[in-house]
């Protein structure tokens, strides 16, 4: 678990996130803080293309930064939108699913206020993971 001044801090840098949002198409500006088990805390925003399956959310650009840099065991993450009500899409939870089935969702407003705490066991119950591979 992490503490509530570590949560306020997702929270406001998943906000500033936003402001980063390549969103022509959608105008719908998603911002990510992810923080690992070491202590880091890797961002990520939502990145739109016109050839729409090969957009990005805000979220898996967090993972994906965060394993590319060698992290792979994550604590929480804080996922802001306008209106802190914007949950992960079923890509992003199968992805969060990977690293860590306990892993601590937040769900964010545009100012960075915390409005939804839950765990990516409870957005993915059922959870396709790499133990059901072998």
């Amino acid at each position: 678990m992490i503490n509530s001044e570590q949560k306020q801090n997702l929270g406001k840098l998943a906000a500033e996130m936003r402001s980063r949002s390549y969103i022509p198409y959608s105008h719908y500006a998603v911002g990510a803080a992810l923080l690992t088990k070491s202590g880091k805390i890797f961002t990520g925003c939502n990145i739109e293309n016109a050839a729409y399956p090969v957009t990005i959310c805000a979220e898996r650009t967090a993972i994906f930064k965060a394993v590319s840099e060698g992290e792979r065991d994550f604590e929480a993450i804080a996922i802001a939108t306008e209106d802190g009500q914007g949950y992960p899409c079923g890509s992003c939870r199968q992805v969060m699913v990977e690293f860590s089935q306990d892993m601590e969702v937040m769900l964010a407003d545009a100012d960075g206020n915390i409005t939804v705490e839950t765990s990516i066991r409870d957005l993915l119950p059922g959870a396709f993971t790499p133990e059901n591979l072998l």
